[in-house]
């Protein structure tokens, strides 16, 4: 019994030994030979169990940080592939809504009603429903701002909207482009308000 326990701690030493990465032995430091070389690196087995130990702590907690970090960066990758498939859903409603049937020039700012007939076909009008009095055999579909940049904002996102959009002037406002790139200090919070 007292045997399998020795060889046990042997066995445990030598694999601390293997994982301890001990430095090598220099005979002659600087030129100076060294009276007795294996007294310099004589160590007890407690220190090399201690020290691969460290390693072996230093590897799972770098190992759990690398994941923590990897994780992070997972979550950010789901939220642009969310943001992606916003835009492109948000661009192809546009499409769908500039290929409205129109007897007008849409400008950029205003409200427009788009409807569709009997026959199935959509179009775009300056009346509001409100305005029609149920005098016509139409579907509302619903009410949209054309924005400058020839996207559609549905009426009831337009406030939404017109806040970040002050948001983002007022952040424009506080830089000075001419004097070039300077830290900005921004509120984020005030853009979900």
């Amino acid at each position: 019994m007292k045997r399998s326990a020795i060889e046990m701690e042997n066995l445990t030493y030598d694999i601390a030994v293997k994982k301890a990465q001990l430095v090598e032995r220099n005979p002659c430091p600087n030129g100076v030979h060294i009276v007795d070389p294996l007294r310099v690196s004589m160590h007890e087995k407690e220190d090399i169990i201690s020290l691969a130990t460290q390693i072996q702590n230093a590897d799972k907690q770098l190992k759990s940080g690398t994941c923590q970090k990897l994780c992070v960066i997972l979550d950010q990758i789901k939220m642009l592939q969310a943001q992606a498939m916003e835009i492109i859903k948000e661009s192809e409603e546009s499409q769908l809504l500039h290929n409205a049937a129109c007897n007008f020039t849409k400008k950029p700012g205003h409200i427009y009603h788009l409807y569709q007939r009997s026959s199935g076909q959509s179009y775009f009008s300056m009346l509001s429903p409100e305005e029609w009095n149920d005098k016509v055999d139409q579907k509302y579909l619903g009410s949209y701002r054309l924005e400058y940049d020839l996207s559609w904002t549905p009426l009831d996102k337009i406030k939404e909207r017109d806040d970040k959009m002050n948001w983002a002037e007022k952040c424009l406002a506080t830089t000075s482009l001419a004097a070039g790139p300077t830290p900005m200090a921004i509120d984020f919070g005030s853009a979900h308000e």
